[in-house]
């Protein structure tokens, strides 16, 4: 873990150099701060000169060259909260704990530099000046990348085109590089205002793994931070998308819409929008889409959120259970998912691995058979007519009689959830005389039933709702209508989510989910291994 929880690293280097040294500068600060990492640019300072104030650094194209390459820089470390500030005017969010430069930037005696450095961090952002000041080597390693020369169609002194309001939208989730420059590039063009609608709704619902899209609430916290640590000097309207225009389309204040590559059809749109609303056109600044160097099999080639979610997937997504009552061997997985989620698909790899899997559809027809702990109790609750002519429950029968019925669906699994959860305590009891570490309890009905108590995690198996469907028509032979309406009468996949430490998600080829299992089974049998002592 790095010694600092945040820091401010000042680059004074021109601009068209930071290209090629990105990388380096950004690997050593990384070995050193935790994150936030905040960055402040200003060519041509002399840190262990005559004390000067902070400035901007040059708004033109040389600046998003520069950006570009730091944030290409910093998503290769997953997990970096990198920040460049343009432009002073307020304490950041999450104060510095440390003051870095460039070595290589400031030659002589390094008292010099750190007083400025401590100088400089007082006056632009209301650091404390005691604050700790470093200076960096610099990890050279892949730092043959990057462009020096810039674009040679454009002067030194080119510039960024000026407007008094800037529109942006987007999902924003997990703010990775690529937003962070296209927010960035928004705030060069805005000198007034930044409006920022945020997708909600519909616009999620076919997205990849929907159900891992941080709230908006949390989202629109997120982005507003970064955008006034970035740029104080704006105001941030930050506005829900409920469809694909929102406020572009009706604020006649707006003159600019920023827009990537792939989402410039949606700005034409907006302007068709416009002019039907007797609203002048905006103009169209197209930011290019940064590449993704180590994209995955089933990963978009481009930094993405979708891939940042697809990387969650058999990750902790938050802490086991703290349950003393539950002895920690064996520890116990609870696997649920909807109808077609290939959650059986799962506990098969699992039980492959190692675990001892209990498959709790088994022990609910064990509990209706003659003999078993819920024949007599289910026979007294709901006559004789559930009854096959050999004395066992036709559990078709038994189905019409609660199906649409709530409280008699209530009675039903009231009698039966406590003896299918009893079976499996004892099939966990018998995990443990045989000496087994890890149990997966594989139950549908796991959160519904309140068996979440009997787990120390909950894994859940997730699948859009339109390849459920399809899966159950094809198995069960199902209409799709009555496909649907089997999907929709239970948990959605975002409730399960909610109260799951671990998902999983079987939507591409067998050896996509295999290498998911393999990942998470990895990830907790270090979660189980004893802390190595002193």
């Amino acid at each position: 873990m790095p010694p600092f929880a945040s820091g401010l690293l000042v680059l004074t280097a021109p601009l068209p150099a930071l290209p090629r040294r990105a990388a380096g500068l950004v690997a050593a600060a990384a070995g050193l701060v935790a994150g936030p990492l905040y960055v402040h640019l200003q060519p041509g300072l002399r840190l262990g000169g005559p004390a000067a104030g902070p400035a901007a650094p040059p708004a033109g194209p040389a600046l998003l060259r520069a950006l570009a390459a730091l944030y290409t820089a910093a998503a290769a470390r997953r997990g970096l909260d990198l920040r460049v500030l343009l432009g002073p005017g307020r304490r950041l969010a999450r104060q510095p704990r440390v003051l870095l430069a460039a070595a290589a930037e400031a030659p002589g005696p390094p008292e010099p530099v750190q007083l400025g450095l401590q100088r400089l961090a007082a006056a632009a952002y209301g650091c404390p000046p005691s604050l700790p000041a470093l200076l960096l080597g610099e990890d050279t390693a892949g730092d043959a990348g990057g462009d020096p020369e810039g674009d040679p169609e454009q002067g030194p002194d080119a510039t960024l085109p000026e407007f008094l309001d800037v529109a942006v939208g987007g999902t924003f989730d997990r703010l990775h590089g690529a937003h962070r420059l296209l927010l960035s590039a928004c705030c060069l063009l805005a000198r007034r205002r930044l409006l920022a609608g945020l997708a909600e709704g519909d616009l999620l619902r076919h997205k990849v793994l929907p159900e891992l899209i941080e709230p908006y609430e949390l989202r629109a916290a997120k982005l507003r931070e970064f955008l006034e640590d970035v740029k104080p000097s704006l105001c941030y309207d930050i506005v829900p998308l409920a469809d694909p225009f929102g406020p572009s389309v009706t604020d006649p204040n707006l003159e600019c819409l920023v827009v990537s590559e792939e989402t410039r059809r949606g700005g034409e749109a907006v302007n068709r929008k416009r002019l039907e609303n007797g609203l002048p056109e905006l103009a169209l600044h197209e930011i290019q889409l940064m590449k993704d160097p180590d994209h995955r099999q089933n990963e978009e080639e481009k930094i993405s959120s979708s891939s940042l979610r697809q990387r969650l997937l058999g990750t902790l997504l938050q802490p086991p259970r703290q349950d003393p009552a539950l002895p920690l061997r064996p520890y116990v997985i609870g696997l649920t998912g909807g109808t077609g989620s290939g959650k059986t698909s799962i506990a098969k790899l699992l039980g492959h691995l190692g675990a001892f899997v209990i498959d709790a559809d088994k022990l609910g027809h064990a509990v209706y058979v003659p003999g078993g702990p819920a024949y007599e109790p289910v026979v007294a609750a709901f006559g004789a007519e559930i009854l096959n002519e050999d004395g066992t429950i036709n559990r078709r029968v038994l189905g019409a009689k609660v199906f649409g019925n709530q409280e008699r669906l209530k009675n039903l699994t009231d009698i039966v959830w406590p003896k299918i959860a009893q079976m499996a305590k004892d099939k966990v009891r018998e995990a443990e005389a045989q000496g087994k570490a890890v149990c997966v309890l594989d139950a549908a009905v796991l959160l519904e039933a309140g068996w979440q108590d009997m787990v120390h995690e909950v894994w859940t198996a997730v699948i859009p709702e339109d390849e459920a469907v399809r899966r159950i028509v094809a198995r069960d032979g199902l209409t799709e209508e009555a496909a649907r309406q089997r999907l929709q009468s239970q948990m959605t996949n975002r409730q399960r989510v909610e109260q799951s430490q671990v998902v999983l998600c079987t939507l591409w080829e067998p050896d996509i989910t295999r290498q998911q299992v393999q990942k998470a089974w990895d990830l907790l049998q270090q979660r189980l291994s004893p802390e190595p002592g002193p």
